[in-house]
This record gives structure tokens, C-alpha cells and sequence, in this order.
């Protein structure tokens, strides 16, 4: 079966938001056939560790177009997170000895990508807009995928 974002992405935003809803949720059900204590779950990502050739100049490069510092950590906003292994053999990465890809969420697409294009940053914009938002491909300087995510509700003033 063929796992892509528009799948994950779909689900992930019936479980975000019956995750949030009050006493007797989703997100306190037990387990089937478990009647004592709810299983006890990971809140969230801790931490990416990956491999780089320059990881100096790879951590500052996010730092500067994306503004993730790592120091001492990044502190991200609260917000839906996908966790979906894909096929050994997906092309959806594009570069096939690339074994991950990163998933950012932003509140204003077209923003980051001026952004970004304007610091010589290459984006491509995916011009469907889906169900639950919006997204483009921009490649670290490694040649990382990265997908850049604006969440339908995700666009405000600020």
C-alpha cells in the first residue's frame, strides 16, 4: 500500500483534533481489552539527529533560512506532527540515498518562500491546495528533502 502525505496528513488532523477535545476523547481511551490504566504514549519529538558532512555549517544554514537554532534547543510551537514510515523504495524524497525527510510546518508559505528564494534558496511550490494546507520542496545544502507545511488554519497576521 502506498503511503503518502495527503494520507498521513488527513488522518493526522482527525487525531489533532480529537486530541483536544474534552474528558472521554480519543486521546484518553484505553487501549481494546485494557480496563485498568490508559497506555502510557512518547508527547513528542525530543530531538532530530542525522548525519552531515559539515554539521557546523549544516546547523548554521537552517539557523539562518529557517530559523531553527539549536542552541541550547528549538523550541517549536505546538501543533500537529506526522509520523509515517514510506516504502523502502518510495520516490517521494526524490534522491533515493536520501533515507529521511523533514516536514516543517509554517504559518505562511508564500512568505517563506520569498524568504527563502531571495537567499538563493531554490522552492518549489506545490500548486494543489489540499483539505488540510499547502506545501513546498526546498533541499538543504546537503541535498536533504525538506517539505515546508502551511496547515489550513495555519496562515494569520503577525
Amino acid at each position: 500500500m502506498k503511503t503518502n502525505r495527503r494520507t498521513v496528513l488527513g488522518i493526522l488532523s482527525g487525531a489533532a483534533g480529537a486530541a483536544i477535545l474534552p474528558s472521554g476523547s480519543f486521546a484518553e481511551q484505553t487501549p481494546p481489552g485494557n480496563t485498568a490504566l490508559a497506555m502510557e504514549k512518547v508527547v513528542g519529538i525530543g530531538g532530530v539527529f542525522f548525519r552531515a558532512q559539515e554539521p557546523k555549517k549544516l546547523a548554521q544554514w537552517y539557523r539562518d533560512h529557517l530559523g531553527i537554532s539549536m542552541d541550547p534547543a528549538w523550541q517549536q510551537e505546538a501543533g500537529p506532527t506526522a509520523f509515517a514510515p514510506f516504502a523502502e523504495n518510495t520516490t517521494y524524497f526524490g534522491d533515493a540515498s536520501k533515507q529521511w525527510m523533514l516536514n516543517f510546518r509554517v504559518r505562511d508559505l508564500d512568505k517563506m518562500a520569498a524568504q527563502l528564494e531571495a537567499a538563493g534558496v531554490a522552492v518549489k511550490i506545490d500548486p494543489k491546495t489540499y483539505p488540510y494546507g499547502r506545501f513546498a520542496r526546498i533541499h538543504d545544502p546537503e541535498g536533504n528533502p525538506i517539505e515546508l507545511w502551511q496547515p489550513m488554519e495555519a496562515k494569520t497576521s503577525h
